[in-house]
């Protein structure tokens, strides 16, 4: 029987006439939110809205494209036919796919080596992910500073506030414990390399070693990143 978080509604609320989209898992959540949808949370469950102002076409281009990239993504929609399509868009890895790449990295890592390289990935002082972060977090409180409405100053000084204090905080113990494991060069005792040979002593010689291979990591691709950065990207021995 299908999982019930892989069936989606799209539809026109009968009561209020706006574009909702409810159902799915937060795969699907993440799928909506790109396709321009806004997340409403509530006590009892999260759905999603279109964002309000947009006009009649643009309502239903962004439901067609959300039930596209959804049904393309295996899940079930049902939805009113103004957004009803066959078209099924190509799918690329997000942004937040390459960075979860690095928590897989520390997963198999087998030495304070191997870890310490994927956190350089997030530490580095001027190209790794937080300092990319921050430069985002600067460059939407800029964003705001010229924006106009009363309250865009204060969101401008908050984000500014998140640069400053709480990611500096996040960045500099990260970057410890990264030189920390750079400097240890120590095997994890819990995570030795299995070399996948049967131990000399052992009496049944057709014995098979019982260790789990360790799963093959791909390398990350990103359609916006030039070949040659994505091949720059160290990977962990087989």
């Amino acid at each position: 029987m299908p999982r019930t978080d892989r069936f989606l509604d799209v539809r026109l609320d009968s009561h209020s006439g706006e574009l909702l989209a409810r159902g799915g898992d937060v795969e699907a959540h993440s799928v909506l939110q790109r396709a321009g949808f806004v997340a409403a949370v509530r006590l009892h469950e999260t759905y999603h809205r279109a964002p309000v102002g947009l006009a009649q076409d643009d309502e239903r281009r962004l439901g067609t494209d959300a039930v596209a990239r959804l049904r393309a993504a295996g899940y079930h929609v049902n939805c009113d036919t103004a957004f009803d399509t066959d078209a099924r868009p190509a799918a690329y890895p997000s942004l937040g796919s390459l960075v979860a790449h690095l928590a897989e990295r520390v997963r198999e890592a087998v030495t304070t080596d191997e870890a310490a390289d994927a956190l350089t990935e997030l530490t580095a002082a001027h190209d790794g992910v937080l300092a990319a972060l921050e430069q985002v977090l600067t460059a939407t409180a800029d964003f705001h500073d010229g924006l106009g409405a009363p309250a865009d100053p204060y969101t401008a000084r908050r984000l500014r506030h998140l640069a400053d204090e709480y990611l500096r905080v996040i960045r500099t113990n990260l970057v410890h414990t990264r030189n920390e494991l750079a400097d240890r060069h120590a095997p994890h005792p819990g995570r030795s390399t299995c070399t996948q040979q049967v131990p000399a002593a052992e009496r049944e010689r057709s014995a098979a070693c019982a260790c789990p291979p360790r799963r093959a990591l791909s390398r990350p691709h990103h359609p916006t990143w030039p070949p040659d950065r994505a091949a720059d990207i160290p990977l962990p021995s087989p």
